[in-house]
């Protein structure tokens, strides 16, 4: 498989996410225990080396299996995870975005994911506000955990291209994580700015799963008839499509299932054909 840097490691570019893992809404156990061990330890025997995870799924649920299942960690894992946010007793997602809260945010995941370091952590961005004081605040509190030695590299999720010029002008990026899958394909100018500077660009929801209406990447006529044409699944081809873009792109795709994951694994020997991209960037249009 082919491998890309990130944070001080060079990681091979499909992953795991461990949003997938916790109980229903990202939020309290897991409905089979077992299977989500099961399904973390055989990731890394099928050689995956970059995780995603955060202290807010469950919340805490996701970093406490990923510690059982595989802690002593390999070296060569690469943990990841994102502060910003935090869950109510209820399971809704709130902000939690004030220096001192990401902070904290940052010493959770160490301490429930067992580890004296992170890969890199991405500072989760809320829509709508310019880059400013705020922004430069969030920036330092990165900054200074990573020149503690705490993280291996400051990362971005949800950043327009604004917030990412903005922040390379104070400090490297070690990654980027934004929404991008074949219906959504807003953050490409952010790709290509990640790809002409050398920066890992991590897409989340590659298969649509986060858009709420009826999946309309796996759903997709086009998507299908290219599958069945390459012997594939739509799942297969979709997130083949999202490696075709860069070389540079890193994907995390999350499963509570092997079966699942054995497929998605599957996608990094996929090679498509002219005839495929050509019917793929038809798709879905966005």
């Amino acid at each position: 498989m082919q491998r890309y840097p990130l944070g001080g490691f060079s990681v091979s570019r499909i992953g795991f996410g461990a949003m997938q893992l916790p109980g229903p809404g990202v939020f309290g156990p897991p409905r089979d225990r077992d299977q989500a061990l099961a399904v973390l330890r055989r990731a890394v025997e099928l050689g995956v080396d970059h995780i995603d995870t955060a202290q807010y799924y469950g919340p805490g649920v996701a970093n406490e299996l990923i510690r059982t299942a595989l802690f002593p960690y390999p070296d060569t894992l690469a943990l990841v995870s994102k502060v910003g946010a935090r869950r109510d007793e209820s399971g809704g997602w709130l902000p939690d975005t004030e220096p001192h809260q990401l902070r904290r945010a940052i010493e959770d995941n160490l301490r429930t994911l067992g580890t004296g370091q992170l890969a890199a952590v991405n500072l989760r961005l809320v829509g709508g506000t310019a880059p400013g004081q705020r922004f430069d605040d969030q920036l330092a509190v990165m900054t200074q955990a990573r020149d503690e030695g705490l993280i291996g590299g400051v990362g971005l999720s949800n950043a327009t291209h604004e917030h990412l010029l903005y922040a390379l002008e104070r400090t490297p990026i070690a990654c980027v994580q934004n929404l991008l899958n074949l219906a959504d394909r807003s953050s490409l100018p952010v790709l290509r700015e990640c790809s002409s500077r050398g920066i890992a660009f991590v897409p989340f929801f590659p298969l649509g799963s986060g858009i709420p209406r009826a999946n309309p990447v796996l759903g997709d006529e086009r998507v299908r008839s290219v599958a069945g044409r390459l012997g594939l699944t739509p799942a297969q081809v979709a997130l083949a499509w999202t490696m075709d873009l860069a070389p540079n792109v890193l994907l995390i795709p999350g499963t509570s299932s092997v079966a699942h994951l054995e497929e998605n694994l599957a996608a990094a020997g996929v090679v498509l054909d002219d005839d495929a991209r050509q019917q793929l960037a038809a798709a879905v249009p966005g």
